[in-house]
């Protein structure tokens, strides 16, 4: 969304004029350094709303009709070498500590093709057929297999549904949940789900999950029965406390509710064992268990998959014709990389790489912004939250920093925060590289010198 908003913006403004070429997708995933669905999403998006036109062995070609233009200007293709390209007005200079990329150079590709081409010779006789609605059951039970014995998770096969996004998810539980329209989420969370879940006639509203009084209060007044929550990744990076965790089945099993768990970097335990998850405790039946293999696989694979509970396996079936699952090849060669132990070796890795990273990124705070920011320990996650002591609002240092060439993030309802005097600001750095890591921290330091007293 950002990337299509900013482009869009330029073609509005007359920065990137009419019948200028737009950079290749290749071209920019190199410069901005971000992945290739991305920037092809933003731009099938720029292309559905008629801003440019696919022009054959060209590209993509921007249309502005609103734009007049002086005589010694035309809107041909030859003109598209002297208008600015992205890169010209300063985008590639962004340092993103993004919450939602991952490393790039660890993906396995020499291990994953092998896979790839062993498992298509495996299943030739079936490749020109459609796969299981559900998902390919082979697939299914190496998950279930992998569940139980990573994250505590009690769940057959028949209950796993596999889904090409958490998008995915949400869309086949408005089906299934469809009447209970409001959602309750943890309060200043940072997951990013917001959008999708209000695509889906969904209405997420926040809840204090760590006051007791506070979560019985509000869940009663809004009239919720269901909530969201993200156990393994809360906003400062330490797991949901036991209590926590059985308040809220209590309350699911007492007003007939249901629990999503989205445990989408619950294997990204940088400390000491992975803490099990909030399904495994479930003896019930109240918990949908959400998980994918974008964050510490690769999100280009789009394979995810969400555990039911029995009483939601016979509306399912119900809702068989809707039902569409990714990719078989990709699922068939999915299930061979797990069985043949490359996942957990692959995961061990990450483990590791994530773990020198977060250490790097908090000795960077330490050095350059002591006594400034508080970093909060963070033992899971792909990213770090910082208290920072300051009359400014999360959006004011926000800004400051986008100024400077630093995207930084706030929680989904910052303005909620009533702590007077402290701001929570939030770094991913799963998808940064250390040299990008340590300037973005020295941009900081100077966004916020004069605001924090900062000596630069």
């Amino acid at each position: 969304m950002q990337l299509y908003t900013y482009i869009r913006s330029l073609i509005q403004d007359g920065a990137i004029q009419d019948g200028a070429k737009l950079p290749s997708i290749r071209s920019l995933k190199r410069q901005l350094n971000i992945s290739k669905t991305t920037i092809e999403t933003a731009y099938h998006m720029l292309l559905e709303e008629g801003y440019v036109f696919s022009k054959q062995r060209s590209g993509l070609i921007v249309v502005n009709p609103h734009l007049l233009q002086s005589p010694n200007q035309s809107s041909s293709i030859k003109q598209a070498d002297t208008v600015p390209s992205l890169t010209q007005v300063g985008i590639e200079d962004l340092i993103d500590f993004s919450l939602l990329t991952v490393d790039g150079d660890s993906f396995p590709i020499r291990i994953w093709k092998s896979i790839m081409g062993e498992s298509l010779s495996m299943n030739c006789q079936f490749i020109h057929e459609y796969g299981e609605s559900q998902g390919e059951y082979s697939l299914r039970e190496s998950i279930s297999i992998y569940l139980r014995n990573s994250r505590g998770v009690t769940c057959s096969p028949e209950q796993i549904v596999i889904g090409s996004g958490i998008s995915y998810s949400v869309q086949l539980l408005s089906r299934l949940i469809g009447e209970r329209s409001l959602i309750g989420i943890e309060k200043h969370g940072i997951a990013q789900v917001r959008q999708v879940f209000s695509q889906n006639n969904f209405h997420l509203i926040p809840i204090s999950i760590y006051d007791d009084e506070l979560f019985e209060k509000e869940i009663k007044e809004n009239k919720i029965n269901v909530l969201y929550v993200t156990p393994s990744h809360r906003p400062m990076g330490s797991p949901m406390p036991f209590a926590n965790r059985q308040q809220m089945l209590q309350w699911a099993i007492k007003n007939n509710g249901y629990i999503i768990e989205d445990d989408y970097d619950g294997e990204l335990r940088l400390t000491g064992k992975p803490v099990p998850s909030l399904q495994g405790l479930d003896k019930d039946g109240v918990v949908i268990y959400i998980g994918t293999f974008s964050k510490v696989f690769t999100p280009a694979i789009r394979l995810n998959y969400m555990v039911l509970p029995q009483s939601l396996l016979e509306k399912l079936q119900s809702l068989d014709t809707i039902l569409s699952g990714p990719s078989r090849i990709d699922q068939w060669a999915m299930q061979l990389f797990i069985s043949r132990g490359h996942w957990y070796r692959h995961l061990r890795r990450m483990r590791k790489i994530y773990r020198l990273k977060h250490d790097f990124l908090v000795q960077l705070l330490q050095r350059h912004m002591p006594g400034t920011v508080r970093v909060e320990f963070s033992g899971s996650g792909l990213h770090l939250e910082m208290t920072i002591r300051t009359k400014l609002s999360t959006e004011k240092l926000i800004e400051l920093a986008r100024n400077e060439g630093v995207v930084v993030y706030g929680s989904q309802d910052a303005l909620l925060h009533t702590d007077q005097g402290e701001v929570k600001i939030y770094l991913g750095f799963g998808g940064i590289q250390e040299r990008d890591m340590e300037r973005g921290i020295l941009l900081l330091k100077k966004a916020w010198s004069e605001a924090l007293n900062i000596k630069v």
